[in-house]
């Protein structure tokens, strides 16, 4: 068996459905799949067992404990030489593990990864919540998928290891966001050879709403500041960006309303000077509107994207803020936010 594909789910039976159903037309037939069940309450069992006779398929259940413990649970029982951990919002397209297994013979690797997309039939949401996640104007820029990086950091939602590798390393932590990157920093660390395989895309669906949205990248911010206080030299510039980004638009806009009420009191001076304070934030805006649209073409989702875009970059920003007074201010211990409703 080459690859073991695992996909931890939590009360996601739609989103498995759609996975397997894309699974059974892979190009490359030499894999099995094991699906986790992370203690859901809405179960994916039924869905599962209408695929066993087009897949290897393996189903199991277990107490939630997070992605990465049920991640840890599959990879315990998977038998391929490479283990392929993909996120349950996920849909493969037919040559994906064909383009794994090119980039595997061209030059071989000990972990891997892809980039995402979006697919046609995304929602505009979605659509516009996949450009702030991967495109240049926001971290996407500073995310892994670009060649110029001289690190590719796998993500979950697709990433790739040779399973002696995994269990060498003794997979994923218990963290319960940015164990993904914990996990990539210690492929480093170990010496192990970590490559992009741009073909290897998959079409990833993310959250589906704003607030979903905010609640993962407020997490993905803290999950930073964690990170840091376990491998103090993974905190690089561009990880405070989105911080900046906050307090720079939280500055701008408190200028603004202190101009406005001086304006209102008379001060001419003040006319001008509220709006110039706003200037960069809406420069910012209409750039992400032209890009988004033109990549999308739709002026819908260039819209949309604005507004995805501030979400991403002050849900991260405040979350990093958060964690940076907590954990290195006030030295507190390693915490997660919305963690009651994170998945609602």
């Amino acid at each position: 068996m080459k690859y073991s594909l695992i996909i931890p789910v939590y009360n996601r039976p739609d989103e498995v459905d759609e996975l397997l159903e894309s699974l059974t037309h892979q190009s490359l037939n030499d894999f099995e799949v094991l699906v986790v069940e992370d203690g859901s309450a809405v179960p994916c069992k039924e869905v599962v067992e209408r695929y066993a006779d087009r897949l290897d398929v393996k189903y199991f259940v277990k107490p939630n404990s997070g992605p990465g413990m049920s991640r840890n649970f599959g990879a315990e029982r998977a038998q391929g030489e490479y283990f392929i951990v993909l996120d349950s919002d996920c849909v493969i397209p037919p040559d994906y593990l064909k383009a794994v297994e090119t980039e595997l013979q061209r030059e071989p690797a000990d972990a891997f990864g892809g980039p995402d997309r979006a697919h046609e039939s995304f929602t505009p949401v979605q659509k516009s919540i996949n450009y702030s996640m991967t495109s240049f104007f926001t971290t996407g820029g500073i995310r892994g998928g670009k060649k110029k990086m001289d690190k590719f950091y796998p993500r979950s939602f697709n990433m790739g290891i040779r399973s002696d590798v995994y269990k060498a390393l003794g997979g994923f932590s218990k963290m319960r966001f940015g164990e993904d990157i914990d996990f990539s920093i210690r492929i480093f660390k170990g010496g192990y050879r970590c490559r992009l395989f741009p073909e290897a895309w998959v079409w990833h669906k993310r959250r589906t709403d704003f607030t979903k949205f905010f609640r993962q990248v407020h997490n993905s911010g803290i999950a930073r500041i964690h990170l840091f206080k376990k491998y103090p030299d993974s905190l690089k510039i561009v990880h405070i960006l989105p911080a900046l980004f906050t307090v720079g638009c939280i500055g701008l806009v408190g200028l603004a309303a202190i101009f406005g009420v001086l304006a209102a009191c008379g001060f001419k001076i003040c006319n001008t000077l509220w709006w110039i304070c706003l200037v960069p934030i809406l420069l910012y805006g209409l750039l992400v509107f032209i890009d988004s649209s033109i990549q999308n073409r739709s002026l819908k989702i260039g819209l949309l994207s604005i507004e995805a875009s501030f979400i991403q970059l002050i849900g991260y920003g405040t979350g990093f803020l958060r964690a940076w007074w907590a954990r290195c201010v006030r030295k507190e211990a390693e915490f997660t936010a919305f963690e009651h409703n994170f998945y609602k």
